[in-house]
């Protein structure tokens, strides 16, 4: 064999199968469709599930519940996290949570949960809060900071602020 032979004979693309075009062509009269039944007939497809008229398994298994595709996948994560994980003053931003490994994997929304107590003051930057998580930032001198996104929460933390900002 030589250098010069390695590639004699590939090509990019296969060449597509002229079916019908008489017998000379060796893909006439049935047009490599065989003779008669199901799959000869124009039109033809088959479900994904079909299994040759046994009931299939997906029909067989029970469903349960409901599963909404358009729901936003929303990680928690606690106060206490946040207090043991970062020094006092510090941000905490979505960045920072994910090199901490406090927010893990893919999400939409992160919300901040009010479990466990915190002693530092820090920037807390997150699309939701619950009441409880905004108190406890607040008592402990740090600030809260929603970011954009589809959320019920932020609407009422920014009523009960323009409130405290009136009286």
């Amino acid at each position: 064999m030589n250098l010069d032979d390695v590639n004699k004979g590939i090509q990019k693309f296969k060449k597509r199968r002229r079916v019908g075009r008489g017998p000379g062509s060796g893909h006439g009269k049935t047009s490599a469709r065989g003779h008669n039944g199901q799959k000869s007939r124009s039109g033809w497809s088959r479900l994904a599930v079909f299994q040759g008229g046994a009931m299939p398994l997906v029909r067989r298994i029970p469903k349960r519940g409901f599963n909404n595709k358009f729901a936003l996948i929303v990680t928690a994560v606690n106060v206490k996290d946040l207090s043991a994980a970062y020094e006092d003053g510090a941000e905490v931003t979505l960045e920072s949570l994910q090199e901490n490994s406090l927010a893990k994997g893919r999400f939409d929304v992160l919300k901040i949960l009010g479990d466990g107590e915190l002693d530092k003051k820090l920037t807390v930057s997150a699309h939701r809060f619950s009441k409880s998580a905004v108190e406890k930032i607040e008592k402990a001198g740090g600030k809260v900071v929603i970011l954009p996104g589809r959320t019920a929460v932020r609407k009422k933390i920014a009523v009960k602020k323009e409130a405290a900002a009136k009286s």
